[in-house]
């Protein structure tokens, strides 16, 4: 029999394409969520780019290096955006859904 030169699959991809990660690629973005106490932007920061340590203001315990957390600031600051991101706070991720 004779020996076939074409390649088994194609180049580029075509085989096993593993499945979307949604919090994977969500995870970054920045959202506004809305609470009693105002709105705010939250960022969740992934246990990669988590470098320094940080006091959670919900819980006062430390978030450590290498924890994923979220960065949390005033949507409505009354000083400005600038103003805001100055203000901004690393929390917990269970201490900030369970702000009221």
């Amino acid at each position: 029999m004779p020996r076939s030169n074409k390649p088994k699959r194609r180049r580029g991809g075509d085989g096993d394409v593993p499945p979307l990660d949604l919090s994977r690629i969500q995870g970054g973005l920045k959202r506004t969520e809305h609470k009693r106490s105002g709105s705010w932007w939250v960022q969740p920061s992934g246990a990669a780019s988590a470098q320094k340590s940080y006091s959670c203001p919900g819980c006062t315990a430390p978030i450590s290096p290498g924890m994923a957390h979220v960065v949390v600031w005033r949507a409505d600051h009354m000083m400005g955006d600038d103003a805001a991101l100055v203000d901004r706070r690393h929390w917990h991720t269970r201490c900030w859904r369970i702000e009221p």
